[in-house]
């Protein structure tokens, strides 16, 4: 019982005519899933944050993000309480090289500056842990949305993290 392929092709589409839009979302599914996520595996050599030279100012970014975040619509007057999981650190660069063996040897690269001290070739800004945001317009769910957007764009936390509560007026 020899088919042909046109009859053989109709049948197959008429099968998966019902589960295209399945098959699709699944098939997007898959692809996301093997995009890279950008190596947070690696950690360059970390020093404690009191000797950063540029240090992040915690009150200063909530102000600076509660005047911002005052300017959205229905929102009103804002105010904003940050958490973050540590300090600011430095970041030193580190050498590495190989032997013919495949042994490896590591060498800290080290800059110094004026004061005759080491300078860190990168500072890094702590994470953030939570966001609060209390406003009189926090209770309508428009604004809510609006906000937390606002604060994941600037802070980089998912909306798990950020709770809009209704203020005073």
């Amino acid at each position: 019982m020899k088919e042909k392929w046109p009859e053989l092709a109709r049948k197959w589409k008429g099968a998966l005519g019902n589960y295209q839009m399945a098959l699709l979302v699944l098939a997007a599914g898959a692809a996301l899933l093997l995009l890279p996520t950008g190596g947070e595996g690696r950690t360059p050599e970390e020093e404690p944050a009191g000797q950063a030279q540029e240090e992040f100012e915690l009150e200063a970014f909530e102000e600076k993000l509660a005047r911002a975040l005052s300017q959205v619509e229905g929102a009103g007057e804002v105010r904003v309480v940050l958490t973050l999981e540590g300090g600011s650190r430095r970041v030193l660069a580190r050498d590495e090289e190989r032997d013919g063996e495949g042994g490896t040897s590591s060498t800290v690269v080290t800059v110094e500056g004026d004061g005759g001290g080491v300078v860190p070739l990168q500072t890094v800004a702590p994470r953030f842990r939570g966001a609060l945001v209390v406003c009189p317009g926090g209770g309508e769910a428009q604004v809510k949305l609006e906000l937390v957007r606002a604060v994941s764009a600037l802070t980089g936390l998912g909306s798990d993290a950020i709770t809009v509560c209704r203020g005073k007026s």
